[in-house]
């Protein structure tokens, strides 16, 4: 009966350390999934960052001039933008001009959106509009922009 119980308990321990060794293994596969995902998501940041970094150009040719430029490198790496005009190179009429000559979807497109939003919004609240225009734009997975009129006191 000794002898029973010694395989009973041989198999329990080598079914462990089989157990063991699987997720040990398991563990290294979900390991080396995580930094290939991390590693994919990276650089799909790069790829939307260098997208919106080719646009620069167009933006200053329509009046603007960059004031800050700045890239955070990490997992999800993120570009950050501010331009500056002056708030009378863009009224309305203009900026629904840029619109239609700049299709859906593009970074141009959605900066002259959010400026056309602030500009309407700035109008019904009845403020004139002050100096200097400024977009800031934060690029990541998911882009940001955000338009303002003079300069804010607190940040």
């Amino acid at each position: 009966m000794e002898n029973v119980f010694e395989k009973i308990k041989q198999s329990i321990s080598h079914a462990g350390e089989s157990l063991k060794e699987q997720a040990v293994s398991m563990g290294e596969a979900a390991k080396e999934q995580v930094v290939s995902m991390g590693e994919a998501v990276k650089e799909k940041g790069y790829q939307i960052i260098e997208h919106w970094v080719s646009t620069l150009p167009k933006l200053e040719a329509y009046g603007f001039k960059t004031t800050y430029f700045s890239l955070s490198a990490s997992l999800n790496p993120t570009l950050e933008i501010e331009l500056q005009s002056a708030h009378d190179a863009f009224p309305l009429g203009r900026v629904e001009a840029i619109l239609a000559e700049n299709g859906g979807g593009t970074p141009i497109h959605f900066v002259f959106t959010t400026i056309k939003t602030t500009l309407q919004l700035h109008q019904k609240a009845r403020i004139e509009p002050m100096n200097p225009l400024t977009v800031k734009i934060r690029v990541r997975l998911s882009p940001e922009i955000r338009v303002s009129f003079g300069n804010p006191i607190l940040e």
